[in-house]
C-alpha cells in the first residue's frame, strides 16, 4: 500500500483552528484491500508534545471521526485512524466502530484529515508520518503492516511567533506535493522519485514479527490497539509493568 502525506501547512498556531492535509493510499496489487488503518506517528524535537495536545480528525465520507493519541516509551505520540472509540477524546460512547478503508486494485484513496494543536503546546518542530496496518479476519486478533509514508514536517508556533491561518485550510505553505486539486505546495517533503523514505524505524520489525513484539515502537502499541481491540493506554501500562 503505497502511502503519501501531502497538502499540509508548514506551521500550526498553538490554539489555532484546524488545518487540512491528506493521506493517499495507493493499492499496488491486483486485489481489493480492505480493513486498512493508517497509524499516525508524531515525533517532536523537544519531546514536549503531550497526547491531549494534537487534535486530529479523519473523514469517513463526510463525517469527521476523532483520533486519540497515546504516548510511547520512546516519547512519540501515536494515533490509529479507526482505533477504539474509547481512545478518542470526546467521542460518543455509542459511536459505531470504523471498519477501515477499502482500496480497489490499482486505485488511490485520498483520506482527508485535519489537525489542530491546543493553546498550551510549546513552540516545537514536529515530524509526522504514517504506518499502514491491514486487519486480517473478523476476530481482530491478527494483522499485517502493509506500508509507510514519507515524512511531513511542520512547526508549532507559540504565542507571538506567528499569525493564525485560515480555519480548515492549507494556505500557509503547503507541504508534501500536490493537493487533491492538483496544485503544488511550497515545500515538498516527498521524495521526487516516488521512493518511500525510511521514515519509520519500526516498520520492518512490525512486518516481520506481526503485532506481538514488545521491542518495536508500534508492534505492541498501535498494533494491539487496532487488531486486538484493547485500549492503548492499558497496553502501555502493561508494557511499563513488564
Amino acid at each position: 500500500m503505497r502511502t503519501r502525506i501531502h497538502g499540509g501547512p508548514a506551521e500550526y498556531d498553538a490554539g489555532g483552528g484546524f488545518r487540512t492535509w491528506y493521506i493517499d493510499l495507493t493499492n499496488t496489487t491486483d486485489a481489493t484491500c480492505g480493513n486498512i488503518h493508517p497509524v499516525v506517528v508524531l515525533v517532536d524535537g523537544k519531546r514536549a508534545l503531550r497526547p491531549e495536545q494534537p487534535r486530529l480528525e479523519f473523514y469517513d465520507g463526510e463525517r469527521p471521526r476523532p483520533v486519540g493519541f497515546e504516548r510511547t516509551e520512546q516519547d512519540e505520540n501515536i494515533g490509529v485512524l479507526g482505533g477504539p472509540v474509547s481512545a478518542a477524546k470526546g467521542a460518543e460512547a455509542e459511536e459505531a466502530p470504523f471498519p477501515g478503508f477499502t482500496v480497489a486494485p490499482g486505485a488511490t484513496l485520498s483520506v482527508k484529515v485535519r489537525l489542530a494543536v491546543t493553546s498550551d503546546a510549546v513552540a516545537n518542530d514536529v515530524v509526522a508520518h504514517a504506518a499502514v496496518v491491514q486487519r486480517q479476519g473478523n476476530d481482530g486478533d491478527d494483522g499485517d503492516w502493509v506500508g509507510q509514508s514519507n515524512d511531513y514536517r511542520f512547526r508549532i508556533l507559540g504565542e507571538g511567533e506567528g499569525e493564525e491561518g485560515d480555519n480548515d485550510g492549507v494556505g500557509k505553505g503547503e507541504v508534501g506535493g500536490k493537493d487533491s486539486a492538483g496544485s503544488t505546495g511550497g515545500r515538498d517533503s516527498a521524495d521526487a522519485s516516488g521512493r518511500v523514505p525510511d521514515g519509520i524505524p519500526f516498520a520492518e520489525e512490525l512486518a516481520r514479527t506481526g503485532l506481538h513484539s514488545t521491542r518495536g515502537i508500534l508492534a505492541a502499541t498501535a498494533g494491539a490497539l487496532l487488531l486486538l481491540g484493547a485500549g492503548l493506554g492499558a497496553l502501555l501500562a502493561a508494557r511499563r509493568r513488564r
